[in-house]
């Protein structure tokens, strides 16, 4: 079957667990964020090298579990030499964030220039990060980067509550915690009355070539508008659940029909880079939402569309790259007996067989032996 297209990770956090616990942090957060504030203070301790490292484990781990595509998110243009030698398709967004124009423009003229550079049967793009890491000033700037160079956005959007209450009335813990800790006290807004959708879309970042990731509180008509925009939307579940932010509303999504696909988020907020784990958690977590089948669409056809390469891969078709994954199964193939015992043989990127083989669909660590 096709491989997987994984939509949306942060494969540089593959060794996120292991950093967590060299800085005495062994516990899991209750609170989005808590989960923030435990990030930004382990990051601080990881160097560029250990991020690379960490990199590569992450695509091994994709490829183990079927995955042959990915949308990831990469804080530093400095990372793309970690994918040099690796077959894995894709798109790597450049991850945008800061509140101060002086600091943020050469943010963005680096991203831009370090697009032109992706390469590897990969394609580049844009990553404006969440509504609460963004000033409302700098996101005309990043649309018209995104347009001037034809990059597709991935943006993480209405996540949590605590997102929501920030861009409404600036209030919450991500005022009063997150912003204090980075220095940006000063930058916090009066209240704005606004939801995270319509932010992003004020500052002209919602359209076609946009994927939202997340969308857990988004209201009906922020779905709505979603839809109006040609948006689509990626949904995490396993982070979801982790991070304790709510179950996003997928019967509203099937409704408006938006596009949906699937990500894993990074192993910060997740157990496996495996989507056919996500895929089972997802069947539960949307109460009869969403069949085997439909998710199976999602991970492949879906995911593809999502990050702008419906074009290439995601389905098994004359004229596309053949990236697929080989699977055992006993007896009549249904999506139902994929899921339940279903195991990947062998993974092959482009017409070509990579190293992996014998891994179970349900039993991927994430994490290098």
């Amino acid at each position: 079957m096709p491989g997987f297209v994984n939509a949306h990770t942060h494969l540089e956090l593959t060794h996120f667990p292991a950093w967590r616990l060299r800085n005495g942090l062994d516990y899991h957060p209750h609170r989005f964020v808590d989960w923030i504030i435990q990030m930004i203070k382990v990051r601080r301790g990881v160097t560029l090298e250990e991020t690379r490292t960490s990199l590569k484990a992450g695509i091994n781990a994709c490829l183990r579990s079927g995955t042959t595509a990915v949308g990831d998110i990469m804080t530093s243009p400095d990372l793309l030499a970690a994918y040099a030698g690796s077959a894995i398709g894709g798109r790597l967004y450049l991850e945008l964030i800061g509140q101060d124009r002086q600091l943020f423009e050469p943010r963005l003229t680096k991203a831009v220039e370090a697009s032109k550079a992706v390469n590897g049967g990969r394609l580049p793009g844009l990553s404006p990060h969440a509504p609460y890491t963004l000033h409302s000033n700098l996101l005309p700037d990043i649309a018209a980067a995104a347009d001037q160079m034809q990059l597709p956005l991935s943006l993480h959007l209405a996540e949590s509550r605590e997102e929501s209450d920030l861009l409404f009335d600036s209030s919450g813990p991500l005022a009063e915690e997150m912003y204090p800790l980075v220095g940006w006290q000063d930058y916090l807004p009066a209240p704005r009355r606004i939801t995270p959708a319509r932010f992003f879309d004020a500052g002209g970042l919602l359209g076609p070539s946009t994927l939202a990731v997340h969308g857990v509180q988004l209201t009906p008509a922020d779905a709505a508008l979603l839809k109006e925009r040609g948006v689509a939307i990626c949904l995490c579940p396993r982070s979801n659940e982790r991070l304790a932010v709510g179950t996003a509303p997928v019967h509203l999504f099937n409704k408006l029909g938006i596009p949906l696909c699937l990500g894993t988020d990074s192993l910060a907020s997740n157990d496996s880079l495996s989507l056919w784990d996500e895929i089972r958690f997802a069947l539960d977590s949307y109460k009869g939402a969403l069949d085997p089948e439909e998710l199976l669409v999602m991970a492949t056809r879906g995911g593809a569309a999502g990050i702008g390469l419906a074009d290439h891969i995601g389905s098994l078709e004359t004229g596309m790259r053949a990236d697929f994954q080989v699977l055992q199964l006993d007896g009549g193939c249904t999506a139902d007996r994929l899921l339940e015992v279903g195991r990947v043989n062998a993974v092959y990127l482009n017409g070509v067989l990579t190293g992996i083989d014998g891994f179970s669909c349900s039993t991927d660590s994430g994490v290098d032996p």
